[in-house]
């Protein structure tokens, strides 16, 4: 068992060093600094990736009776933003790639900082001891989203026909091996998750997903296509950050079962979603 749980750490994380190096081979020069460059765009995406989400979860992890290891699962997810494998789903729904890319890059740096301010001001709240260092956050980050995006620049810059044709294969490989870790750990976690969903642990894992679509399309912008890609980032949170601080407080299996848990309502929810943009013609059909 620990040996598939290996592999399936490996996978995971082969995925999303996949999907950056991806992400680089098709950014434009300057779509990485495009949000940062602009305040207000910066201001509305961090409310809604950053505030909103958080709140909501905190709110109803208060307000309802849950177990506390789902709690922490939830308020852990809530505080983890954008992972790379949002970015395939917003461009295909619609949104631009200076600001998709650009959110991406923006949120990812800031997030060495807010993921650790929301851990500690949550843990406050909820008179809990729980904690993570901004240096493991900036590692995650640096290694599973900068290195490989890095890399990805450097190649379209020496190659650019070349990378940009690699680009998608590139993606959609990492999306097929990012299948094939989460396979094991859907029947291995089966009878916990079976318990989640019979609590109504779903529900309201898919209120605080819906919050973030609401908060995100609202706060996109004038611009409909940004308020696409806000949505589903929004609403997309990172597992990989949520992990590292369920480790660094040794917490148990089950909030990494409902971690899990999260990761697939949100990627369920979000394709009503999509459906409707589609039939409201802001993406081609």
């Amino acid at each position: 068992m620990d040996m598939l749980h290996e592999l399936v750490a490996l996978a995971l994380h082969g995925s999303l060093l996949l999907l950056a190096l991806s992400i680089g081979l098709d950014i434009a020069r300057g779509d990485g600094l495009y949000v940062l460059r602009r305040p207000r765009l910066l201001l509305r995406a961090l409310l809604a990736v950053v505030v909103v989400v958080p709140l909501v979860a905190a709110l109803l992890v208060a307000l309802l009776p849950l177990k506390e290891s789902v709690e922490i699962a939830i308020v852990l997810m809530a505080v983890s933003p954008l992972p790379p494998v949002a970015l395939p789903r917003e461009i295909r729904s619609g949104g631009r790639k200076p600001y998709a890319y650009g959110l991406l890059v923006a949120v990812g740096v800031l997030s060495i900082v807010t993921v650790p301010a929301a851990v500690a001001i949550l843990a406050w709240l909820f008179d809990a001891r729980a904690s993570v260092s901004p240096l493991a956050v900036a590692q995650l980050v640096f290694v599973s989203l900068f290195v490989p995006l890095g890399l990805g620049l450097g190649l379209r810059a020496l190659a650019p026909g070349p990378a940009a044709h690699a680009a998608p294969v590139v993606g959609n490989v990492a999306v097929g091996l990012l299948a094939l870790a989460c396979l094991p750990v859907l029947v291995t976690s089966a009878p916990e998750l079976a318990r989640l969903v019979g609590d109504g642990t779903v529900l309201v894992i898919l209120a605080v997903v819906l919050a973030g679509l609401v908060a995100g399309h609202l706060l996109g912008g004038p611009e409909p296509h940004d308020r696409v890609a806000l949505a589903l980032s929004s609403a997309t949170r990172h597992p990989g950050i949520a992990m590292l601080v369920a480790s660094a407080n040794s917490l148990g299996d089950e909030v990494r079962a409902t971690v899990l848990l999260f990761v697939i309502v949100g990627l369920m929810a979000a394709v009503p979603y999509q459906l409707w943009l589609r039939r409201h013609m802001l993406v081609p059909r």
